[in-house]
């Protein structure tokens, strides 16, 4: 992208005092610097988008439907320019950059059809039939405050923004310094698609002083991240008592049954755990496997890693490429001299690709990993997969639940059987003979984690719906009247009850 270009995007933010330099995660080289916003500054383009929100929500949610529409297709056209821009700043692979794009697709094309639908005022049950009719409409909270991370720059900023945007709220987004570029241009697309300029602003800055603003000055508030931050939002949204939804981390497992295919198992595990370089909520960190097949699927594992291809390309060259900057390098590092240190075996890679670009890592596999490691139990949130063996199914299912994180799991091999160990899995998600692609690319599915993996559900009717206040309307029919003073109820009374043994008796 030229310069000219990104100053053209970098000028919705405004001016700063500060700024950062934003680098290339592929090469290491300078792009450019971004200008650093105040709380101050967060606060005040709160307030201005705000004061216009009545105006957005004021037209037909089949006119704010349509924009998303029209943006659909203005990304389609824009393809080329929106993967190179996610590999720009993330340095994933040009599949795993599709794959994103795919996803917000999804995401317009989801909500831009149905938005109409979702918000519709609905006809409820009555509480007296006859004498009583009541709805249930949805009116937008306001100003939506929406919180995204580095690591899926356009498809998290599409699953959250565009609903918001379809109930008739405004977006005050804070964008991650290093993917500010994807997001700001997807804004502009918006933009060009018929979204007035003020109804989506996109912020910048230090992750605390500005996340904490857009959350102190927000009507809801919706976060992606790491579950120790998530704990903080979910404490300043509760004392506003403001709504919030939070997608955190996962330690996501898979279990190999009896059955399956090992060869396609272990082709699976691969994909599940280094997709974006393992930087992904939903990527599989463990994997559970018969103990009496354990040394064949790591044999198996161990092989077709041999030819995955590292790399950086805008082409479909490579299966993986780097992490996204040198904290993610230390971290992932730290976890595999851990391991190591704690006497864990290592199956394949556990080295950094230097060679390659100062941040690549080799696809690394571990077993035998005792409680000791961080690796046992810690996110790892990157490409570094721990591979374990079982007994019995009932002790793999113990193994896969024993964590305080539930975000995804997976389950290889016969579908029947699989079926009845996914309902057993403490998971928000759960994918049979799949990662994490069937459940996260289906946007009518609810997504979200229990436990400590998060707080409500993005995608699906709920998507929309979290970003709305329920307003019940009732009408009294005026067939026949309430009773409104004690001696009404002498001749209404019995009528009730009569009525209410005859709705008892009644399908529901």
């Amino acid at each position: 992208m030229s310069e000219t270009s990104i100053s053209h995007l970098l000028g919705h933010l405004g001016t700063a005092a500060a700024s950062a330099v934003i680098i290339n995660p592929s090469t290491g080289k300078r792009i450019y610097e971004l200008p650093q916003l105040s709380a101050e500054q967060v606060a005040e383009a709160a307030t201005k988008s705000a004061k216009q929100q009545p105006e957005w929500a004021a037209k037909p949610v089949s006119e704010r439907a349509e924009v998303l529409l029209k943006l659909h297709d203005l990304m389609v056209d824009n393809q080329d320019r929106l993967l190179d821009l996610l590999q720009l700043e993330t340095g994933k692979a040009r599949s795993h950059a599709f794959e994103e794009f795919a996803g917000s697709l999804g995401a317009a094309r989801y909500y831009g059809k149905g938005a109409a639908k979702f918000m519709a005022r609905k006809r409820t049950r009555a509480g007296v039939p006859v004498l009583t009719k009541t709805w249930v409409e949805r009116s937008p909270v306001g100003l939506v405050g929406i919180i995204t991370p580095w690591n899926y720059p356009l498809a998290l900023t599409m699953l959250d923004v565009l609903p918001a945007l379809a109930a008739g709220n405004v977006v005050l987004q804070k964008a991650d310094n290093q993917t500010a570029l994807t997001t700001l241009f997807a804004r502009q697309l918006a933009v060009q698609a018929g979204l007035p300029d003020w109804a989506w602003t996109i912020v910048v800055g230090d992750g605390a002083e500005v996340g904490n603003a857009v959350t102190d000055n927000s009507n809801y508030v919706a976060f992606t991240g790491s579950t120790a931050t998530g704990r903080r939002v979910a404490e300043r949204a509760s004392a506003r008592l403001i709504g919030y939804s939070l997608e955190l981390g996962g330690k996501n497992p898979m279990i190999v049954l009896e059955g399956a295919n090992l060869k396609h198992a272990a082709e699976l595990a691969m994909a599940g755990a280094f997709g974006s370089a393992g930087q992904l909520c939903v990527s599989i960190e463990r994997v559970y496997v018969p103990n009496h097949l354990k040394d064949r699927f790591l044999s198996e594992l161990a092989t077709k890693m041999k030819s995955m291809q590292v790399g950086r390309s805008d082409q479909f060259d490579f299966d993986m490429g780097t992490l996204t900057g040198k904290s993610q390098l230390d971290r992932v590092s730290g976890f595999v001299d851990d391991a190591l240190s704690n006497g864990s075996t290592l199956v394949s890679g556990g080295r950094a690709l230097s060679e390659t670009g100062p941040f690549f890592y080799a696809p690394t596999v571990f077993t035998d990993v005792p409680e000791s490691a961080k690796l046992s139990r810690l996110e790892v949130f990157g490409p570094v997969l721990d591979v374990e063996g079982y007994d019995s199914l009932e002790e793999a299912i113990k193994m896969a639940n024993d964590t305080e994180l539930g975000l995804n799991a997976s389950v290889v091999g016969p579908v029947s059987k699989a079926l009845r160990v996914a309902s057993q899995l403490d998971a928000g998600s759960v994918n049979i003979n799949e990662g994490f692609r069937a459940t996260f690319a289906s946007m009518a599915s609810p997504m979200g984690g229990m436990k400590l993996s998060g707080k409500g559900r993005r995608n699906g009717a709920e998507g929309i719906l979290r970003f709305t206040e329920a307003r019940t309307i009732g009408l009294a029919s005026g067939l026949l009247r309430l009773p409104l003073r004690g001696k009404d109820y002498v001749r209404m009374a019995p009528l009730m009850m009569l009525l209410m043994k005859v709705l008892r008796r009644l399908p529901f």
